[in-house]
């Protein structure tokens, strides 16, 4: 993901300071080196790390942070205050009128994924917020995209004004807005046309469109992986249209991630989405304040929240827990429970969510998806009452179920004695649940698939 590695220099600078018995103007000045270094790797621009660095002295002396017995804990809350004010600390939500449709329009450069991101918007804004959204495919130049916007319209479920190419984009954006008026939808939003490059012609058709429709919010695109050229054209885009709002794909790329960290500050336009995938659900509203947990290690337990709220069946994990509670948890239940955990994302994604998790190289990821998928064929290869049963797998069955599967009887071994770690750990569970008291390190084998 962006900012992977600013946040491990980060968290090694901190991991220093912490170290020291006192913080003395002398080690705060090489504290404020190592991070002025560690955010000009990540492509922040000099300007942006400049007053960022000198924001984080001034505050840190006029709180007299030297003085403190433990100052690295409040250097800490003074970065991350910084950091969301750097990200954009005001409401940059979008805004509904009260009486009539919100009218978005998307912009940005050719091949930046503008039309994509306008079906991954679609999808959010009807099963997130709830919302009922019309498209309008006004890019027509490009037959592919229209196209290519009809298929993302079907695949959400949501309409679409697809008037083909022979209509001028402005017309076609005052026809969208007057069906979207006319039968009562809650959002519009219209893809326009991109360039490779920025002209006049493009600036002048965006503007046409402007003035025939007076969008609500005008959001523009822009690659993650573009670097300061992304603030750049940010800052063209906004001197000729006043932006409301950023679009900020591809984070959970290897960009450094100094285009986020500096686009809302030089150009004071808000980052209000940010792209995490390439799957139409990989769309996600930003916080800035979520965003300079992670930068700094400490999680995201709010976006987990959300996730599982949105992911998880609540009655049957409910079901499950009272059976694991109960006793009577059986290979069938572990394999939904591993289910409604894949619906979350992958392991390493997850895992950067929990505070205080310790961070797990490529290799254990794969390693650990790997024996999550070991499982679900071994438990497939299974018979209902095999499942229901565990204690009659004995040498014949398992020999059958390894044949079935093409696993080793050592993958089933682990299997069932990960299974039997997972009960054991129920067990002591409700123990202490029942004793009211927290079991001494942690939860033990819970979820623990392959780490």
């Amino acid at each position: 993901m962006a900012f992977e590695s600013l946040s491990d220099k980060l968290s090694r600078i901190f991991k220093k300071i912490k170290g020291q018995a006192r913080l003395t103007e002398s080690n705060m000045e090489d504290m404020l080196k190592e991070i002025r270094v560690a955010l000009l790797e990540a492509d922040v621009n000099y300007k942006v790390v400049k007053e960022f660095t000198n924001n984080i002295r001034e505050k840190a002396i006029g709180q007299e942070v030297l003085t403190k017995l433990n100052p690295s804990q409040m250097l800490v809350k003074i970065v991350h205050e910084e950091l969301v004010d750097l990200l954009g600390s005001d409401d940059a939500e979008l805004h509904y009128p009260s009486s009539r449709p919100i009218v978005i329009m998307m912009v940005g450069l050719q091949g930046s994924g503008k039309t994509t991101t306008t079906g991954k918007l679609a999808y959010l804004m009807k099963n997130k917020l709830h919302k009922k959204v019309l498209l309008a495919a006004c890019d027509v130049y490009r037959p592919a995209a229209i196209d290519q916007l009809d298929t993302l319209a079907k695949s959400v479920g949501v309409d679409i004004v697809n008037m083909g190419t022979k209509i001028s984009p402005v017309e076609i954006s005052k026809k969208a807005k007057e069906k979207a008026f006319n039968e009562h939808y809650d959002a519009l939003i219209i893809d326009t046309a991109g360039r490779l490059q920025i002209d006049e012609q493009l600036m002048q058709e965006l503007n046409d469109i402007k003035d025939a429709i007076s969008p609500d919010e005008i959001l523009l695109l822009v690659d993650a992986m573009a670097g300061q050229d992304a603030v750049n054209v940010a800052n063209t885009f906004n001197s000729r249209l006043a932006l409301t709002g950023v679009v900020m794909a591809k984070l959970d790329g290897d960009a450094r991630g100094g285009a986020a960290l500096s686009i809302a500050h030089m150009t004071g336009v808000p980052i209000k989405f940010s792209g995490v995938g390439e799957k139409v659900t990989d769309l996600d509203i930003f916080h800035p304040d979520r965003m300079a947990d992670r930068i700094l290690g400490m999680g995201d337990i709010m976006t987990l929240v959300e996730k599982a709220q949105e992911e998880i069946d609540e009655k049957e994990a409910r079901r499950a827990a009272n059976k694991m509670m109960a006793g009577k948890f059986d290979l069938e239940d572990m394999l939904k429970q591993m289910k409604q955990v894949q619906k979350l994302g992958s392991l390493g994604g997850l895992i950067k969510l929990i505070p205080g998790m310790p961070k797990i190289t490529p290799e254990q990821q794969e390693a650990a998806e790997k024996e999550m998928r070991n499982i679900e064929v071994l438990i497939n290869s299974m018979t209902p009452e095999e499942r229901h049963n565990p204690e009659i797998l004995k040498y014949s069955r398992k020999i059958r179920i390894c044949n079935g599967s093409g696993k080793t009887p050592a993958d089933l071994n682990r299997l069932l004695k990960k299974f039997e770690q997972m009960k054991e750990a129920m067990k002591k569970m409700e123990q202490y649940r029942k004793s009211g008291k927290m079991p001494p390190g942690g939860l033990g084998g819970l979820g623990g698939f392959g780490m």
